[in-house]
């Protein structure tokens, strides 16, 4: 090749480079401008936990050895994700070679370690993309509608991505050949398989070429690798939507930044309501400014941390394929919630890019498209920009908040957060939610618990049992006496209802057998808030929250011990957002400890077969998986497991205030789960949850009224070891 055509290449390269560094450099300072119009939240706690997690989620890939794509899966995006980094000094490399064909890196160019490791991950790379894009091609959305957890997904974009990875692949592998093939008609000391270690049988075939060709073959295919990444960094410049390829930069900012430092997902706690990164006092809400806005009702009152979760998402649909609404027919996708927000925010760029004591001053329609209202008044397309709005509540409304889709997320993106965020301005802003609420709030604010029920039948369930119950007050007590190791929080399903109160009077009865002292709190306990605040009424939580809150405080509680998952997660992990800082535990953690303990025993083993369906909120939300199945085996009962379970278990449906919502699309949730606990195969379905109780009790006997499950029961884990511990 004449020098003359090779200054050219390289003169053509460089005029690109500048011209990708120019667009991305631009396009990225843009995503930054709109990102810091969005709304203030520090999330720069524990800077070395957060790096340290950085480099756990990206170096250990621990966030993608999850179901539903498995270890495999997992390890193939993993190499690529390394390999970007890794081969990145291939590039500096190709540069060079554009101007001498014997170009290396000064010191490590043919250092064999690192040609090793050059070579290797260029291999595994080209071998894992090409799984990645089987992997996608046996899951199209054409062939499997919305069970392809690529549904919705913009399949141009992650082919392009795909073959742009496998492109420069090949190159790297080529180069690698031929440089040995030159290296060896050179008569030069590197050039050995040592320092080639997985390319010399590729270059040994090559080795008959002139080294004028083989000089001419590197220049071409260097020129190649920059033209395939410098055209991939100018389509990513150009389309600031595209998730997939943008995940790339943006995800480590996101993993570094997101609510925990320590990587745990955000389920659990809520978040207080913010107003310029402040948590909101309702006590003190007569302060607020008249413009202020409770919650998120348009993509402006998002966190810029919002906003940058949005950009982040890579279109994987692993949220998609594990969310309870969209496996049942419900207009809800995680993933296609967080694509239509980044929509918006692309849309509403400029004005959030304008400085916030200008904004009144941007163009109508630039106005116009920020002021775009999120959830959209009436029925009709779920994700259609109709009657100002960007989404149907349908979409909103859907979500159990399970937490499923967090926990899958390999980029730590916060769904149920923004969801909830949403859901408190359609309550507290809009005054739009659904009817069924209303009478939920009611109760709650007027009762004291979600049925409307008495406060005065909250004892009903002690006159049923025949052993002393202590319940606080009665003997004058102005705080728990010493005895006293545990507050049993009955709760408003095991005060009232009537299943749960089943559970409560099994888990007083086990506690008094095992010696254990507790004592209730009767009349004076009233509704934790769980499921106002899930429901977007975070007033009406904070009004409960701060009356339990006092309760507790001025008895002095420390240990509490209660039936219901959302009691365990409210109390124990959002009364702190209050100043209520308590020891709290499941009973099936206390039972179980209690049966490690020696202080309860299973003197008639059940000869039944159980399967377990963990709870949202005990499993997923709170981490606890083993305790409900050691207890059920130290019952004696063989325990079965579905297919999903764990923190891949699937949701009951009752959760994020759906308990009160009338499902009137789709499958019942709890009917899907009902008939996965039924293949099973099991006599007994074993919950842990009042409300999981409920739901699948009745799709149970549903199924049973047609002549289905047979024989199957549905029963809390504690009455399970009340029947085994009890002689009689």
């Amino acid at each position: 090749m004449s020098s003359a055509l090779q200054t050219g290449i390289a003169g053509i390269a460089a005029i690109a480079t500048i011209v990708a560094v120019v667009l991305f450099t631009r396009t990225l300072a843009g995503m930054a401008r709109t990102y810091a119009g969005g709304q203030p939240v520090s999330r720069s706690n524990d800077p070395g936990q957060r790096t340290t997690t950085l480099l756990r989620e990206v170096l250990l890939a621990s966030r993608l050895k999850q179901q539903p794509v498995g270890a495999v899966v997992a390890g193939a995006h993993w190499v690529v994700i390394i390999a970007f980094g890794v081969l990145f000094l291939t590039l500096i490399t190709a540069y060079g070679q554009l101007l001498n064909p014997d170009f290396a890196l000064p010191i490590i160019g043919h250092f064999a370690p690192f040609t090793w490791l050059v070579e290797g991950f260029a291999w595994l790379m080209v071998i894992s993309i090409l799984f990645l894009i089987i992997t996608r091609l046996r899951q199209l959305p054409s062939s499997q509608g919305r069970k392809s957890r690529f549904f919705g997904s913009t399949m141009w974009q992650a082919y392009y991505v795909e073959i742009t990875i496998l492109l420069v692949g090949i190159a790297v592998i080529s180069l690698r050949a031929m440089e040995y093939a030159l290296g060896t008609e050179q008569g030069e000391s590197w050039a050995t398989t040592a320092n080639f270690p997985f390319t010399a049988w590729i270059g040994s075939s090559l080795t008959g070429l002139s080294i004028s060709a083989l000089e001419s073959g590197i220049v071409i295919m260097a020129f190649v690798k920059i033209a395939v990444s410098l055209a991939w960094l100018i389509t990513v410049a150009v389309q600031p939507t595209m998730g997939v390829a943008w995940h790339r930069f943006l995800a480590f900012f996101n993993v570094w930044f997101q609510r925990n430092a320590d990587g745990k997902p955000a389920l659990g706690p809520l978040l207080p309501i913010s107003i310029n990164g402040e948590p909101i006092n309702f006590e003190n809400i007569d302060d607020l400014d008249d413009d202020a806005s409770l919650g998120v009702g348009t993509i402006g009152d998002f966190s810029w941390k919002a906003l940058l979760d949005f950009n982040t998402c890579t279109e994987c649909g692993r949220c998609q394929s594990q969310c309870p609404a969209w496996n049942t027919e419900k207009p809800l996708s995680p993933k296609l919630l967080t694509l239509a927000l980044r929509e918006q925010s692309h849309a509403a760029a400029p004005w959030l890019q304008t400085p916030k004591d200008k904004r009144a001053d941007v163009h109508e329609d630039v106005l116009g498209i920020a002021e775009r209202q999120l959830i959209a008044a009436g029925d009709g397309d779920p994700w259609a920009q109709f009657d100002g709005g960007v989404m149907s509540p349908d979409v909103l409304w859907s979500c159990t908040t399970c937490g499923a889709c967090v926990q899958q997320c390999p980029v730590d993106i916060a769904h149920i957060d923004h969801i909830v965020d949403m859901r408190r301005y359609q309550v507290l802003m809009a005054s739009e939610f659904p009817a069924e609420l209303n009478g939920l709030f009611k109760n709650i604010e007027t009762k004291g618990n979600p049925w409307g029920m008495n406060a005065s039948d909250r004892n009903a369930w002690i006159e049923e049992v025949e052993f002393p119950v202590r319940v606080f007050g009665m003997d004058g007590e102005e705080a728990i006496p010493d005895d006293v190791e545990y507050l049993f929080w009955v709760g408003c399903a095991g005060a009232y209802e009537d299943r749960a109160k089943q559970t409560t009077k099994a888990v007083a009865e086990l506690l008094h057998m095992a010696g254990v002292e507790f004592m209730v709190l009767g009349e004076g306990e009233t509704c934790n808030g769980d499921p106002a605040r899930r429901a977007g009424n975070e007033f009406l939580f904070q009004m409960q929250a701060m009356q339990n809150v006092e309760v507790l405080n001025e008895i002095k509680a420390k240990k509490i011990v209660v039936t219901c998952p959302h009691c365990l997660n409210t109390l124990g992990r959002e009364y702190p957002q209050m100043g209520g800082n308590y020891e709290v535990v499941h009973h099936t953690q206390l039972l179980n400890t209690l049966v490690d303990d020696g202080k309860l025993t299973a003197v008639k083993p059940i000869s039944k077969t159980v399967t377990y369906h963990d709870p949202c909120y005990l499993g997923r939300h709170n981490d606890v998986i083993e305790p409900p199945r050691e207890l059920i085996t130290d019952t004696g009962a063989t325990l079965t497991e579905m297919p999903r379970h764990g923190k891949q278990s699937f949701c009951c449906g009752a959760g994020g205030a759906r308990m009160w919502m009338e499902e009137k699309i789709g499958t019942a949730v709890n009917k899907t789960r009902a008939d996965e606990a039924i293949a099973t195969g099991a006599q007994t379905v074993a919950v842990a949850c009042p409300f999981c109780s409920v739901m699948l009790s009745d799709a149970v006997a549903a199924r049973q009224q047609n002549g289905e499950a047979e024989g199957v029961e549905v029963t809390d884990i504690a009455r399970l070891m009340l029947q085994a511990a009890k002689s009689e």
